[in-house]
């Protein structure tokens, strides 16, 4: 299945909430893989489907080189499981 037909198959408050997930710093695009199944290069193409093209450059400037983006580049640390690794699964209501 392309990346565009399962960003396709999203409901708003998905896409709401992965575009969130996406901006937050500490999930990883790992996260957001495992609970919506969307890697990263279909993160990007959802990201810059759903907002304006200055606010997409802003983010994707502010991903660049972020270690905290991707699970295997963390520091040891960062992977304790603690709650700043937990929140993506705590639902928003």
């Amino acid at each position: 299945m392309k990346s565009s037909d399962l960003s396709a198959s999203l409901s708003d408050a998905d896409i709401s909430r992965i575009v969130e997930m996406a901006w937050e710093d500490r999930t990883p695009f790992e996260a957001i893989e495992l609970q919506f199944g969307l890697n990263e290069s279909a993160v990007v193409a959802l990201m810059r489907a759903h907002m304006k093209r200055s606010s997409f450059r802003m983010w994707r400037k502010r991903m660049k080189g972020r270690v905290t983006k991707h699970a295997a580049l963390r520091p040891e640390s960062m992977n304790d499981g603690g709650p700043h690794i937990a929140r993506h699964r705590i639902p928003q209501r």
